[in-house]
């Protein structure tokens, strides 16, 4: 399989992940690396010839912690080198993997080289690196780590339980974060100024679900901010106001709806509940033991 710098990778047939710790270095293990994903050792490498990478998670960057990183590599250098990867239109240019505040504050140093190890590898084990590193410190707000862990599950075929595993996170983790790309423009913008938390927008999720154009959503949030609730308050705030969806009754169901169920119910002798939804609905047929499944299965036949 030929190395692709630019496109998707292709479906490959180790997990999400695995081949990281080779990439990263860990624990010398150089089986796991093959053609595909190739090292080299450090080389200094002009700083113009870096760019920013272009599936760099973050889309924002403190300019007093580039300042202070800055500070620090003039007294002490780049103790840490870059990692990169051939730029695709480009002969002797390359693109940044990992390390593009160290690049930046390098910049702003003064310095004209940076220790660069540069890998060959494809679009996938470059998100999942940058992803990686940044989560490890932390430095991604909770709506770049859910576009980062929908763009492993959309672009590159993951599953969810996959992408949890693979940066060491729980299912429930990357569901409910990917979730709050939901969320309307002006909530994500309060909670990435630091004035709303990630437990707050958790909270507010419920209430922009339940209200089709969210202005209730949004009309809650900045009560939050203006009051200074905490999540516990805003929980209490939103079940008050009758937005949290998870406390409100379920509309009861038709009397055909109810009639139908108790027909399938009689017809396969198995208990059968139907849930009706804006679009459709499902059909839930629970049994009890694996003979009552095995003669439903011979009907079905």
């Amino acid at each position: 399989m030929s190395a692709d710098w630019s496109g998707q990778t292709p479906k490959r047939a180790r997990g999400l992940g695995s081949g990281l710790a080779a990439l990263l270095g860990d624990g010398g293990r150089a089986d796991s690396v093959n053609a595909e994903t190739r090292t080299n050792a450090a080389r200094v490498l002009p700083i113009a010839s870096l760019r920013a990478g272009r599936l760099q998670p973050r889309s924002e960057f403190d300019d007093a912690e580039i300042d202070s990183l800055a500070e620090s590599i003039r007294r002490q250098g780049i103790i840490q080198p870059i990692l990169a990867r051939p730029a695709k239109d480009s002969d002797g240019d390359y693109e940044i993997i990992a390390g593009e505040r160290r690049w930046r504050a390098a910049q702003r140093a003064g310095l004209h080289e940076v220790p660069v190890v540069v890998h060959f590898i494809g679009d996938q084990d470059a998100l999942e690196i940058a992803l990686i590193e940044n989560l490890q410190r932390q430095d991604l707000n909770i709506f770049e780590e859910a576009e980062a862990y929908q763009q492993l599950v959309s672009e590159y075929g993951n599953t969810q339980e996959e992408v949890a595993q693979a940066l060491g996170r729980s299912r429930s983790h990357v569901t409910n974060t990917i979730r709050l790309l939901a969320l309307p423009a002006e909530i994500k913008q309060l909670t990435i100024a630091g004035k709303l938390s990630a437990g707050h927008a958790r909270v507010l999720l419920g209430a922009a679900a339940a209200d089709a154009n969210a202005a209730n959503a949004i009309t809650l949030a900045q009560k939050i901010v203006s009051e200074n609730l905490n999540v516990r308050q805003t929980e209490k705030l939103l079940a008050a106001a009758g937005s949290n969806p998870s406390r409100r009754a379920r509309p009861e169901k038709s009397a055909d709806l109810k009639d139908f169920e108790r027909n399938l119910t009689n017809r396969l002798g198995l208990k059968v509940t139907i849930t009706e939804k804006k679009r459709g609905g499902s059909l839930n047929i629970r049994y009890k033991s694996l003979e009552q499944l095995d003669e439903f299965v011979k009907r079905l036949g």
